[in-house]
């Protein structure tokens, strides 16, 4: 197996855990900015959001497509939340990346602003070499295949030597059909083997990373990803 040379971050619900709740504080507010800002009938807010997850894989792609909306400010309204009140302190988490080869990227559809907060307020900022965020690559999100390719180039390293850590399979579907190893973090479901749907290697935090590692298989041979093209 090849040794890894980089290791690709989801930021949300990944590094934290989920049940912080912060996600959730996002959730209300891209329904609130859906409302407040686009001028949507609230009984329609969901409904659209639904159609623009689906068609376009965010929110924020529906909204450029559709309704011309400033992104960068769209990304600064609905990140505008307490990190520091939401995502517990993790002492453990500096240790765990110190220990974990190769350089370390994040891949995130949030703005670099807000990947920066969550980041420093963890006081891991500094173990990342870099970050790709929505902003970076075009506005163009995960999990479209040629944001993966334009990461993969930007990191300069071959697929096979690299691991890609992510909380939604569909987002890691496109990381193997690269020829990526992946893992899943999947907050509270107990630790199992999702094979090819999910990750090689499925964990209940990133805690058990280095657990993870010492289990991967070999760079994936699963077919092409059938979901999350675009």
């Amino acid at each position: 197996m090849p040794p890894i040379d980089f290791i690709l971050f989801d930021l949300d619900n990944t590094l934290y855990p989920r049940r912080s709740g912060l996600f959730d504080h996002v959730d209300r507010r891209i329904n609130r900015y859906l409302a407040e800002e686009v001028g949507l009938p609230p009984a329609a807010v969901d409904r659209v959001r639904r159609h623009y997850l689906e068609t376009y894989g965010t929110t924020l792609s529906g909204l450029i497509r559709h309704h011309r909306v400033d992104p960068e400010h769209y990304l600064a309204y609905v990140h505008d939340v307490p990190i520091e009140e939401l995502i517990p302190p993790d002492e453990e988490l500096p240790r765990l990346l110190a220990a974990l080869p190769g350089e370390k990227y994040i891949f995130s559809n949030a703005s670099r602003d807000h990947c920066l907060r969550v980041l420093t307020h963890l006081g891991v900022a500094d173990f990342f070499v870099g970050i790709y965020d929505i902003i970076r690559l075009r506005w163009q999100p995960k999990p479209l295949p040629a944001v993966y390719r334009q990461v993969l180039t930007g990191v300069g390293r071959p697929a096979a030597r690299g691991l890609m850590v992510d909380d939604l399979p569909a987002n890691l579907e496109p990381a193997r059909a690269l020829g990526l190893r992946t893992v899943l973090v999947r907050d509270g479901e107990g630790e199992k083997r999702d094979g090819c749907l999910g990750g090689e290697v499925v964990v209940d935090t990133i805690h058990r990373l280095p657990e993870a590692l010492r289990r991967l298989p070999s760079p994936p041979r699963c077919g092409p990803a059938s979901a999350g093209g675009g």
